[in-house]
């Protein structure tokens, strides 16, 4: 069974930093692109970050510049890395892997077939 799990979350105040993780097992990860998305309630899921199976990034412009996603194939593990936060990345963030083989990477959602339970992230001012 295809499983991916977040975890890191927390609350922190604006211009801290907070690292996320997603292990993912039942599957092959470096056979997978990955990404990262958040989403409020009563608001979209918005993509935030992916990275394809070559290692190419991409993200949303209100992240460019603060945030980082990384893999580890070995450890068959996702991170993000989020500095520098501000109260508007307050949200539940999930992890999603894409189509198996699929090597290229998107922020759409309906390119992600596997999700996780999500993990909290809040930002005081």
């Amino acid at each position: 069974q295809v499983q991916v799990v977040e975890s890191g979350g927390g609350l922190v105040q604006a211009g801290e930093s907070l690292r996320l993780s997603c292990t993912a097992s039942g599957l092959t990860f470096d056979d997978y692109a990955m990404a990262w998305f958040r989403q409020n309630p009563g608001k979209e899921r918005e993509g935030v970050s992916c990275i394809s199976r070559d290692r190419t990034e991409h993200y949303t412009g209100s992240v460019k510049g603060r945030f980082t996603t990384s893999r580890d194939n070995a450890k068959s593990t996702l991170y993000l890395q989020m500095n520098n936060l501000k109260p508007e990345d307050t949200a539940l963030y999930y992890c999603a892997a894409g189509v198996r083989g699929r090597s290229e990477c998107s922020l759409r959602r309906d390119e992600y077939v596997t999700w996780g339970q999500g993990t909290q992230v809040t930002v005081s001012s």
